[in-house]
């Protein structure tokens, strides 16, 4: 039973990876900052993602596939914290009051955005 788990993790996670992967590049070229827009839009957004998964989880009976698929799979694939930990480092090196940001804004809103939706 745990090569169909492998399954349903390993397809959200494509798709979540894929999408990521244009989003970001869509954002890359529209932004002519040296702020990483694509980066920190895609995990305060995956964050909220993943916090209306839980909330729908904790008050709905599911099928465990389904967080397999959306919540570690799609959510895992779409957000990324080792992009982020490198931009960050990156930042440190030419402007590190925006790496600061860069790295308080990501977290804090993306754990600000599953409390209120954990509380809505």
């Amino acid at each position: 039973m745990t090569a169909i788990y492998d399954v349903y993790v390993g397809v959200g996670a494509a798709a979540g990876s894929l999408i990521r992967y244009h989003v970001g590049r869509w954002i890359s070229r529209i932004s002519e900052s040296s702020f990483p827009w694509g980066t920190w839009f895609i995990n305060v957004v995956g964050s909220c993602f993943l916090g209306l998964v839980f909330k729908d989880f904790w008050w709905h009976q599911h099928d465990t596939m389904w967080w397999l698929l959306l919540g570690t799979g799609f959510c895992g694939g779409f957000t990324t914290f080792s992009t982020m930990s490198y931009e960050t480092m990156h930042l440190m090196r030419t402007n590190r009051w925006m790496a600061a940001a860069y790295l308080a804004s990501s977290l804090g809103l993306g754990c600000f955005f599953i409390w209120v939706i954990l509380r809505v």
